[in-house]
């Protein structure tokens, strides 16, 4: 029951963020896409380059479940949430290959990717990518048989 709570709150609070434009994922360029299928093939233990895979949504989602590898990096939709991923990734190499994702909500209500990219793209990131999730974590990764963690 906590989960569905958790998921109906996170996804009334995409609603209500949609109405501002600088939210809205829409905004991310085509190229800086990433589709599960692609990024499944990238997490498989044998490869040895993979990418910093930072989700940027609820952590109360995250602990449920997750990409393994990943790490949970702040609800971008909050100024310390952005503030979190900012204090993440500031040593980092600005050519680091990082992979953002949510999947809080359908792709056009999510409150926390595009705020998440543009924090990244004004830091000078250049390999910043942001994984497609267009209804939801659970059926567009955990349903379709991909790798998931669970836990902190």
């Amino acid at each position: 029951m906590r989960t569905v709570a958790a998921l109906i709150l996170s996804c009334t609070f995409a609603l209500a963020a949609d109405a501002h434009p600088g939210n809205a994922s829409a905004s991310i360029p085509t190229d800086a896409l990433i589709q599960p299928e692609e990024l499944a093939r990238t997490v498989q233990p044998e490869k040895s380059t993979k990418p910093l895979i930072l989700q940027v949504g609820s952590n109360v989602l995250f602990a449920q479940a997750h990409i393994p590898g990943s790490e949970y990096a702040g609800a971008a939709s909050t100024e310390s949430g952005r503030q979190q991923l900012h204090t993440r990734v500031e040593r980092l190499p600005r050519n680091k290959f990082i992979v953002l994702y949510c999947g809080c909500c359908p792709w056009n209500h999510c409150p926390n990717v595009n705020p998440a990219y543009q924090e990244l793209r004004a830091m000078g990131f250049t390999k910043v990518k942001v994984l497609y999730i267009a209804n939801n974590f659970g059926a567009d990764w955990v349903d379709k048989g991909y790798p998931v963690a669970k836990g902190e």
